[in-house]
């Protein structure tokens, strides 16, 4: 039990980690973005690269792939989908587009990462040492990949609550008409927010490939876990993420520990659907009047 309850920590805490940056992609910008698998995805395999060519240390090369995980990101916002922005008359409308527009953008990435790296699976040593917590033995990397991930989600809610452009962002994702009243760029704080977002994803890719194995197409199974985290815990809302992903990760540790593993998606759509027949909204989430 303890050791199905830590894995599932841990679990947990990446689910939230890649929740976020979607969560911040569709609760600022409005964009559905069904791509955001593959390019965590992507970092998974620029972190492979860099160690494994270059002898660099996946900690290391965060340094690296964040940055122009952010820059890609900002420049797909800015060239490919400020133009739906513009043309669409309601959120509800640019949510529609947003959906066919990535849906196109997840197979041009995942076409050219299977042209790059073909259709096997990868995976790569870094300190895989045998940890013991609580008389219970887990991996090094994957608690520094849990470390890491409860930095990085402090380090967005302190942003969003205790800075000026996360105040901003705040204020676009509750009613970006209002938000231009009080002088707040709208068209910038978007492409930002979807920036930031890309850049959790990447962050995630990396810390995720340390443990797991991943492959080109291995994508869509996180964009899947993302939307279920957002939706589950209530879009735009940093807590709720936490409470999802801990929710899943936890469900699917204990599933696969107790029961089998061939089961964990089914109890990841059970918990969903569960919670949605209770909350349509969400865990934190505010129903629509």
């Amino acid at each position: 039990m303890t050791n199905a309850v830590l894995t599932g920590l841990v679990l947990g805490g990446m689910y939230a980690l890649i929740a976020m940056g979607l969560t911040l992609q569709y609760g600022v910008a409005r964009i559905m973005n069904l791509s955001y698998g593959e390019f965590l995805i992507g970092a998974a395999f620029a972190s492979y690269w860099l160690f494994t060519g270059w002898a660099l240390n996946p900690l290391a090369g965060l340094a690296f792939v964040i940055p122009v995980s952010f820059g890609i990101s900002y420049l797909l916002y800015r060239v490919l989908l400020t133009p739906l922005v513009r043309r669409a008359r309601t959120r509800d409308a640019l949510e529609v587009d947003s959906i066919l527009a990535t849906f196109g953008m997840m197979f041009i990435v995942q076409g050219i990462m299977l042209t790059m790296f073909g259709g096997a699976y990868f995976s790569y040593s870094f300190l895989a040492v045998p940890v013991t917590i609580v008389g219970e033995v887990l991996a090094l990397n994957r608690l520094i990949a849990f470390g890491l991930a409860v930095v990085v989600g402090l380090a967005l809610y302190l942003t969003l609550t205790r800075t000026r452009i996360g105040t901003s962002i705040r204020a676009v994702a509750v009613d970006p008409i209002a938000a231009q009243l009080v002088a707040i760029d709208v068209t910038r704080t978007s492409a930002l927010a979807f920036a930031l977002g890309g850049a959790l994803v990447a962050s995630a890719g990396v810390l995720i490939s340390m443990f797991l194995t991943f492959s080109a197409t291995s994508g869509v199974v996180f964009t899947m876990k993302a939307l279920i985290v957002v939706v589950m815990g209530g879009v735009g809302n940093l807590l709720g993420c936490l409470v999802a992903g801990l929710a899943l990760g936890l469900s699917e540790a204990l599933v696969a520990t107790f029961i089998d593993p061939g089961l964990t998606l089914a109890v990841n759509f059970a918990l969903f659907l569960g919670v949605l027949l209770v909350k349509p909204a969400g865990i934190f989430g505010r129903a629509q009047r």
